[in-house]
């Protein structure tokens, strides 16, 4: 009675765990988490920079490149991409940087936001200054100063009273200082505010600013607004990089390979299902069972990690899914040699599960070990080919040893005995 119920329990949780990945109506908003796809199946954007390290002190070289992954991944979360994949990496004696920005097709911006980082200082009014000069370089009215975005510590677009946008700055501790000291010494003058060489706002102090915030007004769009503090938040780049490849992947073509993918799961999946039913009879349906529950139980994780989706990790999933149908016809055979053996079908369920473990547990064993050499020494695509397998084969040996078994146990304790136990437990087309 116990094992029944434990089969009905891990069937219903199986049920839960389908319906959380493809959730069809009425469900609760945790439910609803999509799968996240990579490059290849939404299509995109990739960006390969080479970072210039020659200026970086020996030995320096590995904090500088993750410094570079920091900033970088800080850029391209301001695009609203979600999960980027920004990854350094040394090959031949360079190091190159990484950019995937799945869902992303405007490559030109991309460019701009991931490799241009703006310059602002704050400069005030020459003392010395004679008109020949303004009419020859009107800059020259304005002398740098000590304050620049080097003590940035937040920027932030927001809007006026008049709705027009604006840049909200605020310094950390020692910017705060300068700029209080910068405005307490130019009341009733200009502090010419610029970007790149160029100003873009000359606001009068009226009195001493102290709190370490400014406001950088102009004839600012809202997205010129938004996408200025999003570079001065993200910070200035720790070493200088090259863009020396950029693809674009578009969405019809990850769409295709998306489809393709699934179709070939699914045809595969729908012939190793008809074979295990043929050929293996009541103990094949049952482990087709389990393994519409592994599927769901797979599946499920990936969503929770949660697990970006490539062609490469379709394929490691896939392979995985063999591994699980690999495990349970191990069982069967054993089972079958304990039933020609004259034994009772309970018998032979324990047995063939028991003889059958150590050769599960040794090849899957094997197998995990190669997907985590793959893992931390291959690249993207096989990562993301690793991942899946290893995680589906753990998924794997607990579905065909847990689930597939108390599915047995409880079917047996109802046909233990009789005339159709032969037909419904051995293998081949034979009687």
């Amino acid at each position: 009675m116990r094992t029944r119920i434990l089969a009905v329990f891990l069937l219903v949780v199986g049920v839960i765990a389908g319906y959380f990945v493809y959730p069809r109506f009425g469900i609760p908003e945790f439910f609803n988490i999509p799968f996240r796809l990579g490059l290849d199946l939404q299509g995109g954007v990739h960006l390969i920079y080479k970072a210039d390290l020659s200026q970086i002190p020996l030995g320096q070289g590995g904090s500088a490149l993750e410094g570079l992954r920091d900033v970088i991944e800080r850029r391209v979360n301001f695009f609203g991409v979600s999960e980027p994949e920004v990854r350094t990496e040394r090959t031949l004696g360079e190091s190159h940087l990484s950019v995937k920005l799945a869902g992303v097709f405007d490559t030109a911006r991309a460019i701009q936001l991931i490799g241009e980082t703006p310059f602002l200082e704050f400069r005030t009014e020459r003392k010395d200054t004679v008109a020949s000069d303004l009419e020859n370089d009107p800059l020259a009215f304005y002398e740098p100063t000590e304050l620049n975005g080097r003590y940035l510590q937040d920027a932030r677009m927001d809007f006026d009273q008049n709705n027009s946008p604006y840049v909200y700055i605020t310094f950390n501790p020692e910017g705060a200082k300068i700029f209080e000291k910068l405005t307490e010494e130019n009341i009733d003058k200009t502090i010419a505010i610029f970007l790149d060489g160029v100003p873009i706002s000359t606001p009068v102090v009226r009195q001493k600013i102290s709190g370490g915030t400014a406001q950088i007004t102009g004839q600012f769009t809202p997205e010129e607004a938004r996408l200025l503090a999003q570079r001065l938040h993200s910070g200035a780049l720790p070493v200088p990089i090259e863009l020396i490849s950029q693809e674009r992947v578009e969405a019809t073509h990850g769409a295709e390979s998306l489809a393709k993918s699934f179709f070939s799961g699914l045809v595969g999946l729908l012939l190793v299902m008809v074979f295990m039913i043929l050929w293996y009879r009541l103990s094949g349906l049952i482990a087709v069972v389990a393994l519409l529950i592994y599927g769901a139980f797979s599946l499920t994780l990936f969503k929770l990690i949660p697990v970006t989706f490539t062609t490469a990790g379709i394929a490691g999933f896939i392979l995985s899914v063999g591994m699980a149908v690999d495990a349970n016809v191990l069982i069967f055979e054993r089972m079958k040699e304990e039933l020609k053996r004259g034994r009772t079908l309970g018998g032979a369920l324990e047995e063939g599960f028991d003889r059958a473990w150590n050769a599960i547990r040794d090849s899957n064993i094997s197998s995990i070990m190669t997907a985590l050499i793959l893992w931390f020494f291959g690249t993207d695509a096989v990562k993301g080919f690793a991942l899946t397998l290893g995680l589906g084969i753990v998924v794997s040996m607990f579905t065909a040893i847990v689930i597939t078994r108390t599915f047995m146990r409880a079917i047996q304790r109802r046909h233990g005995s009789g005339e159709t136990v032969p037909f419904l437990y051995k293998s081949g087309f034979g009687w």
